[in-house]
């Protein structure tokens, strides 16, 4: 998973990066710009959709087989045939993105969008609408923001906050923000750890909550 909108693949013993093909999502690694509002809660859903996972790639014959960075643009389809993109869509994780020709679907990509426009979800919510990048700049030049009241547990639990952590005996512990260890917590994902949009999405994958 590398963001929102693009993951890398195994075929055949080999890695391709594949940028998704009708999607845009908030930007998470980007060289000279800030996290995007949304950004890592975009890039924690697609982690909870795809990695570690058989997916589907399909081509588009109305799209190019690589982009410019030779990137290969093609549709994930998880298992059971549902398009990842669209899910990402339809829960406010992303917008709908035409590069260049309509694509296979468009449509339905579009009305998805303003569906979670008209609901609020995600990040139309909660950013105000799609996200520019914001360039970055010094550390000596950003003004700490003032204390902020703690966040109600539903509302965290919807911004993909919870960390799943896998401790020294490689026993996998979800942490709730506000919990004892989740400032001391950190997420590192080669490890295999990981973020999650809920507690039960974090047991469905394994994970438990600490004991005590």
């Amino acid at each position: 998973m590398v963001d929102g909108d693009t993951i890398k693949v195994r075929i055949d013993g080999t890695s391709h990066t594949v940028r998704i093909i009708g999607i845009d999502t908030p930007e998470l690694h980007k060289p000279g710009y800030a996290l995007a509002c949304f950004g890592q809660q975009a890039a924690s859903r697609m982690q909870s959709l795809v990695q570690s996972k058989q997916v589907r790639l399909q081509a588009d014959p109305t799209q190019a087989d690589v982009d410019r960075y030779g990137r290969l643009l093609r549709h994930v389809l998880l298992p059971d045939g549902r398009s990842v993109a669209l899910l990402m869509i339809r829960e406010g994780f992303g917008r709908e993105y035409t590069y260049d020709r309509p694509y296979t679907g468009q449509a339905d990509y579009r009305a998805a969008e303003a569906t979670a426009r008209g609901a609020h979800a995600g990040l139309w919510g909660a950013c105000g609408g799609f996200p520019t990048a914001v360039p970055s700049v010094p550390k000596s030049s950003v003004v700490q923001p003032p204390p902020t009241t703690k966040v109600p547990q539903a509302e965290q639990s919807s911004a993909c906050d919870i960390k799943g952590n896998i401790n020294s005996k490689g026993e996998k512990i979800y942490h709730t923000p506000g919990s004892r260890s989740y400032a001391a917590t950190k997420i590192t994902e080669s490890k295999g750890e990981r973020w999650f949009c809920s507690a039960a999405e974090a047991e469905a994958a394994g994970w438990r909550a600490p004991l005590g």
